[in-house]
């Protein structure tokens, strides 16, 4: 019997050798500290309603703002277990990302987007994709023109 792989998997608990790992911890941890002070709340900030109040440290390096913001603070109603709460997290995300090249656009710098994509680190180690990538974009961005022109046709 001691041949057969798993034999013994369903023995008495008492007799198993991982027994002794699966009993229950004491009360307590053992850890000798308390919690720290409330960081000071600066921002708007967005905690789970799962959680009564917030964390005693957060982040604060992006406040939320703007369109993106608002998206945020709707999204912050729902449980974390919802597409409720997630979707429109996401959506936020790319909101804010427009949000960030008007920014620059009006501060007076203009983006790099193929840089600051990725696009050379792409070409030097992902060649098939980015061939993909400049063909699909390349298609599209004939097709648009295309688009207009046969729209403005039918109009006529």
């Amino acid at each position: 019997m001691k041949e057969i792989a798993g034999w013994g998997s369903d023995l008495d608990f008492s007799n198993r050798p991982g027994v002794p790992m699966w009993k229950r911890p004491d009360e307590g941890t053992g850890a000798h500290w308390e919690n720290p002070p409330m960081q000071e709340v600066i921002f708007k900030e967005f905690h789970s309603i799962e959680r009564p109040s917030m964390t005693p440290v957060f982040g604060t390096s992006v406040p939320p703002h703007g369109l993106s913001g608002l998206i945020r603070q709707f999204a912050f109603r729902y449980s974390e277990g919802s597409w409720g709460h997630w979707l429109p997290l996401l959506f936020a995300d790319r909101i804010n990302m427009i949000e960030g090249l008007i920014e620059d656009l009006f501060h007076g710098h203009i983006p790099n987007i193929y840089k600051e994509a990725g696009g050379p680190a792409e070409f030097k180690y992902n060649k098939k994709g980015f061939v993909k990538k400049a063909l699909f974009l390349s298609v599209i961005l004939l097709a648009i023109p295309a688009f207009f022109t046969l729209k403005k046709n039918r109009v006529s």
